[in-house]
């Protein structure tokens, strides 16, 4: 049985994507090109009963005249036989309504020589739309086979596989030759002679489709229009933005709230389970005091994390996405950067690394650096976690402004906050940075359509997955540290804890005593003197040593804090409630002050908006720049600016 190689190329928003998941279902898997770090998807399906395949999904690009890397790694692919992805036959995926810009990228493609099918997806759209397309001349014009295709209605994959198991009885030969005899069709820059090229090719392209393509207005049902009108407006387009992501943020807190009051009973209960049940030693404590408080910590906020990538996948599905860039444009004009630059920032509500990877695509170096630096203010997954449950803390449950969730509104303000910041921080950096530069702005409208259940939940699960695994292989290590620190301390302070405890305190009832010994063991652990030794330098923003402890540990993820929190808190309790309850009851110490205030919650919140807290990201700014003179400044800029925000809030409310 023989391997087929098979590369799936087109512009972005043509469905290329949807029909990668089509023909490889969940047989896929997601790597880094060698030598830098573009996603690479790689899939497998079955073509016929004697052919496999291999489908390779490159980066979506409009030419390949390089400008980014993403569209370096497919002309490499492409054009280097040696290279270990080096296509078969290429299939070239264009969007019914986007013939004429789709095709140039596909002539180009042709003129390399390598079998290539072309798949004209939202074939479903046809009659909508009042289109006709005389597919036989229009494979005759472009010298190859055509397979029409509706990736959300399933149709045309099987005819698009009988042409991939027939691809050496394709057509090779160019189907636009230049006049200019020998001119490289992937010149190495911009030139005259490259920009005659273009108007060439899309001449070839008119005419083709003059001859072959039809569309009658009078007969399209034409939603997308009207919807447009009103999406993309200068009044109702914000509007109608603003109000979706006041319910994102409203739902968020109460859907997910029961599930989330689950898992924290649940996890609150196997602790004390394992505590009860195990054989009594360093183990059972390490088990239950540390791995189960910590990973709990993390899987709490399990269904907050999924329902936002439920709510950011529909609306990327839907196409809505893209009009929130077309329309996001003309504010970013104002503040020195263009619409490229909203892709990064709106993908950083997940994670700040893929979208420092996005900002690729930006070809001016100016807008590209500005857009990389501001980026990690965007409030990413990572540190809803920290929101979600110091705004439980501090705002109630019930509280409600004009009939809404208040925690959802805060949720939000957060949400919007990073947002601003980062757009103010760009346009000080656009007057900073003296680079002169210009750039052009291009953005794919693709149609509206229903998300796929099937997409969607993949998108879903596939991020919830990468974010609870990854934070979770950091937690656990932590949690693991952080439990040992806090179990050992230096010379015998520990063994003569109730001693000591006793001669202080000597009317203490048994339950009393249990609990001073406790917390004389944590605060004269090794991390006791840890957190002891930073408290001076925290403390004006409201934090004991505890939550020091917390924020020096989430510096290698936002997503640790409650986890170092959890850890510690369990520590030699006896108390079987949640990590949100003990957070509640905790009183700073020799006072009965609570720890978490509104105005220690607020410089928390504040804290946590704008620092530079995670590791990996620092790494990736590193590796984008190609050094380390920006990360530097980043972190520091963004973390000396975290500490004075969070300094003036508390100052100010306590």
């Amino acid at each position: 049985m023989s391997t087929l190689k098979v590369a799936l190329i087109g512009n972005p928003n043509t469905g290329k994507t949807s029909l990668f998941n089509r023909l490889t279902g969940l047989n896929q898997k997601v790597g880094n090109y060698p030598g830098i770090t573009v996603d690479k998807k790689i899939g497998f399906s079955k073509i016929d009963q004697k052919i496999d395949a291999e489908i390779i999904d490159l980066p979506g690009t409009y030419s390949l005249n390089p400008s980014s890397i993403d569209e370096d790694v497919a002309v490499s692919v492409l054009t280097q036989k040696e290279n270990p992805n080096y296509p078969d036959v290429v299939v070239v995926v264009v969007d019914i309504e986007n013939l004429k810009r789709n095709l140039y990228i596909y002539t180009q493609i042709k003129d390399l020589g390598i079998p290539t099918v072309l798949a004209v997806n939202m074939a479903d759209r046809m009659a909508l739309r009042g289109i006709d397309i005389d597919i036989p001349k229009l494979e005759k014009q472009l010298k190859t086979k055509i397979s029409l295709i509706s990736t959300k209605k399933n149709k045309g994959i099987s005819h698009l596989k009988d042409l991939l198991a027939n691809y050496k009885e394709l057509d090779t030969t160019p189907c636009f030759v230049d006049v200019n005899k020998g001119q490289s069709v992937l010149p190495k820059e911009k030139t005259n002679k490259h920009h005659l090229e273009t108007v060439r090719r899309y001449q070839f392209i008119k005419k083709v489709l003059e001859n072959t393509f039809s569309q009658d207005p009078q007969s399209a049902k034409d939603l997308r229009t009207f919807l447009d009108r009103i999406l993309i407006h200068k009044v109702y387009g914000y509007a109608i933005f603003f109000t979706l992501l006041f319910l994102v943020f409203q739902a968020l807190f109460s859907w997910s709230s029961v599930p989330m009051d689950w898992i924290d009973e649940s996890f609150a209960n196997l602790a004390q389970w394992t505590s009860n049940n195990l054989p009594p030693g360093v183990f059972t404590n390490l088990v239950s005091e540390g791995i189960v408080p910590g990973i709990g910590g993390i899987v709490i906020f399990i269904p907050q994390i999924a329902f936002l990538f439920l709510f950011t996948s529909v609306l990327e599905e839907s196409g809505y996405m893209s009009r929130v860039v077309f329309l996001m444009d003309r504010l970013m004009r104002r503040f020195g950067l263009s619409g490229k630059s909203i892709v990064p920032l709106i993908s950083g509500t997940a994670c700040a690394i893929p979208a420092i990877m996005s900002a690729r695509n930006i070809e001016n170096w100016k807008e590209r650096l500005i857009t990389i630096l501001v980026t990690p203010f965007t409030t990413c997954s990572a540190r809803l976690p920290v929101y979600a449950i110091i705004i439980s803390l501090i705002i109630p449950k019930e509280q409600t402004f004009l009939s809404f969730n208040v925690q959802g509104l805060v949720l939000m303000t957060l949400y919007l906050l990073g947002f601003a910041t980062a757009i103010i921080a760009a346009a000080i950096l656009d007057k900073v940075l003296h680079i002169v530069s210009k750039s052009y702005f291009v953005v794919e409208m693709p149609n509206y359509k229903l998300p796929l259940f099937k997409n969607v939940a993949y998108n879903v699960v596939e991020k919830t997955k990468a974010f609870v695994f990854e934070a979770g292989k950091i937690i656990l290590a932590i949690s693991i540290i952080l439990w040992g620190l806090a179990s050992y301390g230096p010379g015998d302070r520990l063994s003569n804890a109730q001693e000591a405890v006793q001669a202080s305190h000597p009317n203490l009832s048994e339950g009393e005593l249990g609990a001073k010994i406790a917390s004389y063991k944590l605060e004269n652990s090794y991390i006791g003197v840890m957190g002891k030794f930073i408290e001076p330098v925290i403390r004006p923003l409201g934090y004991d040593w505890k939550i020091g402890v917390a924020v020096i540990t989430s510096f290698a993820a936002r997503e640790v804090f409650v986890g170092t929190l959890a850890t510690i808190y369990s520590i030699g309790s006896e108390d079987e409630s949640t990590i949100k309850e003990r957070m509640k009851k905790e009183v700073y110490d020799g006072t009965e002050k609570p720890v978490y205030s509104f105005a220690t919650g607020i410089s928390i919140l504040l804290f946590y908006a704008f620092a530079m807290q995670c590791m990996s990201t620092i790494a990736i700014v590193k590796r984008e720049t190609n050094g380390w003179k920006w990360p530097l400044i980043q972190m520091f800029a963004m973390s000396g600016f975290a500490y004075l925000t969070a300094f003036i809030a508390y100052q100010t409310l306590s």
